[in-house]
């Protein structure tokens, strides 16, 4: 599938930023369109090896409420709760996104955890993406395609700060 991810309908390269705490945040409201984020979605959902992995919480190994898959370069091994990763190769439709993103950020990043959130019932948790292998100061760039959801961050060491939330849109 070719896309056209800098189309003429939007402004890529505009963006907000949002302070919380000592963390810079950049929202980039209009890097696809609703069409490309249609395309994008559709064939993710199609493309995809998603896998339901399950994590032991409290003496019971129960399924993670969502479907994930983790792409990147090769070596890019991660783990998280206990759960180990290997990297699938990069999807054609997803290096697409990430050369975006790099051409958006000025950054290029080398690995990627995708979610599918079937419905309303699906989530993550609170966690801090602090992993050793992401290193002491991570970046992470999230990009969501799909139904209305809030983003929500908080500060990890300044707990009296409030919660920030984007409003990610498809």
């Amino acid at each position: 599938m070719q896309l056209n991810l800098f189309s003429d309908s939007c402004q890529p390269y505009s963006y907000d930023e949002h302070q919380l705490g000592d963390a810079d945040i950049r929202e980039y409201p209009h890097a696809f369109s609703e069409e490309e984020s249609s395309k994008i979605l559709l064939s993710l959902m199609r493309q995809i090896p998603w896998q339901q992995e399950a994590l032991w919480i409290a003496g019971k190994k129960r399924p993670i409420p969502r479907l994930q898959c983790w792409m990147g370069d090769q070596g890019t091994n991660y783990q998280y709760s206990g759960l180990k990763l290997t990297p699938t190769p990069w999807n054609t439709i997803v290096l697409a996104v990430r050369r975006y993103l790099k051409s958006l950020t000025g950054l290029d990043f080398n690995s990627a955890l995708l979610n599918y959130y079937r419905d309303g019932r699906d989530s993550v948790a609170w966690h801090a993406d602090d992993e050793p292998e992401l290193g002491s100061n991570p970046i992470i760039a999230s990009v969501s395609f799909g139904a209305e959801r809030m983003f929500e961050l908080k500060h990890k060491a300044q707990v009296g700060l409030p919660k920030y939330q984007i409003r990610l849109r498809n």
